[in-house]
């Protein structure tokens, strides 16, 4: 299961209803749910938080607490990584 499965799972989110909500098909979700190489676009994952009633902007930070920018790679926007 995905982060995005769990956090739906955790919030007892009904998949179909979310689906009609932001207006995608439930299949979609699912995938998003159980699939790794499945990428979560921004876009997408904004319209949930509306969807589901909450702040983006707060859900965004909860939602991504773990994660952190590497001090030993280069972080600068400028620089390509492989990563």
């Amino acid at each position: 299961m995905t982060r995005l499965g769990e956090y739906l799972y955790g919030k007892s989110i009904n998949q179909s209803e979310l689906a009609r909500k932001i207006g995608c098909k439930r299949d979609k979700i699912n995938k998003l749910c159980l699939h790794e190489s499945i990428h979560l676009e921004a876009v997408v994952l904004y319209k949930i938080f509306l969807a589901i009633g909450l702040n983006p902007g707060e859900e965004f930070n909860k939602f991504f607490v773990d994660i952190k920018l590497d001090p030993n790679k280069g972080n600068d926007p400028e620089t390509k990584s492989d990563s």
